[in-house]
């Protein structure tokens, strides 16, 4: 089992920027690839970014690239997203995710482990 907890979610103003947290317990947490998500209301979970146990291969979503900057911290069992240049439309739960090989690293049903979710709400 792999626990995980985000934190680090708040009110900022567009064109700000936040750093999310993600601590995992449990599990060897290097062994793992780890994912961000997010879900707004009325709408489905979707992929923001992901990296891989080692930090050799990291992915994005088209709307966030280029501002948002997923790491990991495997010593301290510990991921990272830094969100910047943040927009309205960036207003959702994000929760962080781990699976040891996940099928298909863009779709949250490949992740077996989940965190609660931190709000992040961007106003304009």
């Amino acid at each position: 089992q792999v626990q995980l907890v985000e934190s680090g979610g708040g009110l900022v103003q567009a064109g700000g920027s936040l750093r999310l947290s993600c601590a995992a317990s449990g599990r060897t947490f290097s062994n793992y690839a780890m994912g961000w998500f997010r879900q707004a209301p009325g709408k489905e979970r979707e992929f923001v970014a992901s990296i891989s146990w080692i930090e050799r291969n990291k992915y994005y979503a088209g709307s966030v690239k280029g501002r948002f900057t997923i790491s990991r911290d495997n010593a301290k069992n510990m991921m990272y997203l830094q969100m910047n240049s943040l927009k309205p439309e960036d207003t959702s739960v994000y929760y962080c995710a781990a699976d040891q090989s996940p099928s298909d690293i863009y779709n949250s049903h490949s992740y077996d482990y989940w965190g609660q979710g931190t709000q992040v709400t961007v106003s304009s």
